[in-house]
């Protein structure tokens, strides 16, 4: 008989900022979503869904992507099937990395940044990045399959100094 705790299942990882003041360079941050196997869920990622990109088998999409913050409402949107992932994956996790171009710019440089976690109505997480003001890049929440093969999540906010690319090597590494 299989168990009847369902866990998360569909969930919406919104992010929103302002656009760079007039004159400056265009502030883009960009949502990472980290896939791993239960064999080694703080190793290397199985596969990565970014700007250009979503999950082999459909289950992590990037639906909005936005280079510039300009719009109304949030400005990247990712949808995560959680339900649907292969048993195979154990670990998802999900962060936002600052792209740095011409300077080097944090999330304390860029206003108004705000990332939402959320279940159908239901709101499991949202954050302004003012603990990780400092930082180029920052894990948000993660997920983990469980016993029963449902799936949790946890708060994940964690502060990196690193480019994206560098950003997505080190963000499934082992929790302080």
């Amino acid at each position: 008989m299989g168990s009847l705790n369902k866990g998360v299942g569909k969930v919406e990882v919104s992010l929103k900022w302002d656009p760079s003041p007039a004159g400056a360079p265009d502030h883009d941050l960009d949502l990472i979503a980290a896939v791993y196997p239960v064999a080694e869920p703080q190793g290397t990622p199985v596969y990565l869904v970014h700007f250009d990109s979503r999950s082999p088998d459909g289950t992590i999409t990037l639906n909005r992507d936005s280079r510039n913050g300009q719009g109304f409402g949030v400005d990247e949107s990712m949808t995560l099937e959680l339900q649907r992932l292969a048993p195979a994956y154990g670990r998802v996790v999900v962060g936002v990395a600052v792209q740095q171009r011409e300077s080097r710019i944090a999330f304390g440089d860029v206003a108004n940044t705000r990332v939402t976690v959320k279940e159908g109505y239901d709101e499991l997480e949202s954050h302004d990045f003012t603990d990780v003001a400092g930082a180029t890049a920052a894990t948000v929440v993660e997920f983990t399959r469980d016993a029963t093969g449902g799936w949790e999540y946890r708060r994940a906010i964690r502060g990196f100094d690193a480019d994206p690319q560098s950003f997505t090597t080190l963000m499934g590494g082992p929790r302080p």
